[in-house]
């Protein structure tokens, strides 16, 4: 059998070709064949190539500041913690500042998986700031609480350097970083503690888990084991004290809130008892229900630039006070 080997340019972006190899019978050459190449190879790698092409665009209009200390580690053995922070080049005016809080169940996760979230905002003009905080089982709630606060003092005190205003700070959070947004943003005693006045502006919590842990742990029936009793004792007073929706009050700040239609069960009941009663102080509070939304999608979705929550979430941003 003949085989001839070739090479296929498919496209280029920058003076850089995107190629393959093939090799084939030269009897299957035929347009079908041909047909069924691009419709199955192609795409997807000009797909690639074009997600290459705008994380590489982006680069030109933002700048990036990784691995900044916001907290040093201390004598009990808790590490030094960090944030990334993502501005728009050629700022003429100070920036809104959104803060992120990622996810994992209190016990996992890191900001770098996270810089995309940074990177769009930045160049929708926002300036984002993405923090690590320590985790459990080395961490409780409360530690990790603290953290948060002192992460937005550092936001408060430096983000000007960076081109945001540090009079127009947003806090947001998936998952177990709702909570902790949400918790930050409602007990004021965190920023009390450390000699500030609660700085944040509003709350963007999308898919917030622990927004009751109170309830859920009292009747959730885990094993004594279950690593929620690492993050938060197995005190009943300190499931309350964690948990927000028994903390709501007429001056928090504004909330913007998503849910998602087919997350977690736990984190549906939180949500819909936390929006009928934050509604008993900001009767205007903002609820999106993405009905096809899983949990983890809630937040990879902003991979997508386009994404309409992007002009929700910055809406909400600038008409806040």
């Amino acid at each position: 059998m003949l085989i001839h080997k070739f090479k296929v340019i498919l496209f280029k972006i920058r003076n850089r070709s995107f190629f393959v190899y093939l090799k084939v019978p030269l009897s299957s050459l035929n347009p079908d064949n041909i047909k069924n190449f691009f419709q199955h190879i192609a795409f997807p790698v000009l797909l690639i190539a074009c997600l290459i092409n705008s994380t590489g665009c982006a680069f030109k209009f933002v700048s990036r500041h990784k691995n900044v200390t916001y907290l040093n580690a201390d004598s009990s053995g808790k590490k030094d913690q960090h944030l990334n922070v993502f501005a728009p080049k050629k700022n003429k005016i100070l920036k809104d500042v959104f803060i992120y809080i990622h996810g994992g169940n209190w016990n996992s996760g890191n900001k770098s998986l996270y810089s995309f979230l940074g990177s769009r905002l930045a160049r929708k003009g926002i300036v984002a700031v993405i923090i690590d905080y320590p985790l459990s089982p080395a961490a409780d709630y409360n530690d990790m609480a603290l953290a948060t606060a002192k992460a937005v003092k550092w936001v408060k005190e430096n983000i000007d350097q960076y081109g945001g205003n540090p009079q127009r700070i947003f806090i947001s959070g998936h998952s177990a970083g709702g909570h902790l947004a949400a918790l930050v943003s409602v007990r004021n005693n965190y920023f009390d503690s450390i000699g500030i006045k609660n700085p944040i502006k509003g709350t963007i919590l999308i898919d917030a888990a622990g927004l009751d842990m109170y309830d859920y742990l009292l009747h959730a029936g885990l094993s004594p084991d279950d690593s929620y009793f690492k993050t938060f004792t197995n005190d009943p007073k300190q499931w309350k004290e964690a948990s927000p929706i028994y903390f709501l009050h007429k001056d928090m700040p504004a909330m913007l809130i998503y849910r998602g239609g087919r997350t977690y069960p736990s984190i549906i009941e939180s949500n819909e008892k936390f929006i009928v009663a934050i509604k008993q102080f900001a009767p205007d509070t903002e609820y999106h229900i993405q009905e096809n939304k899983k949990h983890v999608p809630m937040i990879f979705q902003y991979l997508n630039s386009y994404n309409d929550h992007y002009k929700e979430i910055i809406s909400f941003m600038r008409r806040t006070k």
